[in-house]
């Protein structure tokens, strides 16, 4: 497989998620970092792009980096959007009319609205749109989809997910910009901690049963009593292949550290898998002893084995996580190229389509939090 050219934009220095991405993105020697727009400071963004070894093709705006990057016979492959929430909807429509494929990171919109306008793009311009839910790029979680729909544990009966922390739970930390505009509907949008993390557990919940969420119902709580949007809340939700789904998310759980995990429970076995001890699942067929399935390990399903690199025993963390998305890109990518089908073990990079139903379920939670509680449709318009 030659090496497609990758570009970023934003997850300068010292982002938080930019590293995750651009070692994500290098790992498997599939891509070449060839072009960034990292900074909304152009001189920073710039200087910062050079460093990393970009040269002229280190760009002071996104907007440059689009007009640089379209004329070029060697232009970047896959674009990264990794700027603020409120940005990513403006971006990525721009470089998806222009041809281009993108990975925007989650929310992939602020709204329903701008999420149906993505999804229309993508598909009217044939360019992949894809959506960073990172954490289903575990080997261990990608086995338990597998296992799932080769009917290991039966039919699903139940799910429940959680994504719960506790590092927004002093109160005196209130008015600390670096918190307080998470609560701040002018600039969050309608959500906080649902938006922020609950939407990756309910990705989750459907990546892995292959089933999608029709309906919910939520109770949304600030339990600092000075932020205007949630900071806890409890979803039940409905799935359309008839699974009953539970939901905790908090930032108030002292004690929690990520706080991410999902229990499947079917008909003849259940599954448990936490992503803070990523590599191992625990599987309970009906009537038999708990068994641990190590990622890594002989006999696993195409899907976990494409995406394990680390000899079995040996942490594996969230960026071979992020980079499983990437190789699934990869060979997205060279698929098209190659006018060929793309390995079904790779076909499993969150799309468009998924950003459009967390959208339109963080609305969801929010509308029923307000109506104390009252069942809603979770999906958006063009699903319905």
């Amino acid at each position: 497989m030659a090496k497609l050219n990758w570009g970023m934009i934003g997850g300068g220095e010292g982002s938080q998620i930019g590293p995750a991405h651009r070692l994500g993105a290098g790992l498997d020697g599939l891509f070449t970092f060839a072009a960034g727009a990292l900074d909304h400071r152009a001189a920073e963004g710039i200087d910062y792009g050079r460093r990393l070894g970009l040269g002229d093709r280190a760009y002071g705006s996104w907007q440059d980096m689009l007009e640089g990057e379209r004329g070029r016979d060697d232009r970047v492959d896959l674009v990264t959007v990794a700027t603020p929430n409120a940005t990513h909807f403006e971006i990525t429509k721009a470089f998806l009319e222009a041809g281009f494929n993108v990975l925007c990171e989650k929310p992939m919109t602020m709204t329903v609205e701008e999420g149906e306008a993505i999804v229309k793009i993508a598909r009217q311009t044939g360019n992949i749109c894809a959506v960073n839910y990172g954490y289903t790029g575990y080997s261990l979680v990608r086995h338990m989809k597998a296992m799932i729909a080769r009917g290991d544990i039966g039919k699903v009966r139940l799910v429940n997910a959680e994504f719960a922390h506790g590092h927004h739970a002093d109160a005196a930390d209130a008015d600390n910009p670096r918190v307080r505009w998470r609560y701040d509907p002018a600039q969050a949008g309608v959500s906080a901690q649902f938006a922020d993390c609950g939407i990756h557990a309910l990705h989750m919940a459907s990546f892995v049963t292959g089933q999608e969420v029709e309906k919910l119902s939520a109770d949304t709580v600030s339990c600092i009593d000075v932020r205007v949007l949630e900071d806890d809340a409890m979803v039940n939700f409905r799935m359309d292949g008839g699974a009953v789904g539970r939901l905790w998310t908090s930032s108030i759980a002292i004690g929690r550290q990520h706080g991410l995990g999902i229990q499947v429970f079917g008909e003849t076995g259940g599954l448990r898998w936490s992503q803070e001890q990523p590599n191992q699942l625990y599987y309970m067929p009906l009537g038999e002893r708990l068994q641990v399935i190590e990622r890594g390990e002989a006999n696993l399903s195409p899907e976990a084995d494409r995406t394990t690199r680390v000899t079995i025993g040996h942490a594996e963390g969230m960026p071979l996580a992020f980079a499983n998305i990437y190789t699934d890109l990869a060979e997205a990518i060279t698929a098209r190229k190659e006018g060929r089908k793309m390995d079904p073990a790779a076909n499993l990079y969150p799309r468009a389509e998924d950003g459009l139903r967390s959208m339109a379920a963080v609305y969801a939670v929010a509308e029923s939090g307000k109506q104390n509680g009252t069942w809603l449709d979770a999906r958006p318009p063009s699903m319905r």
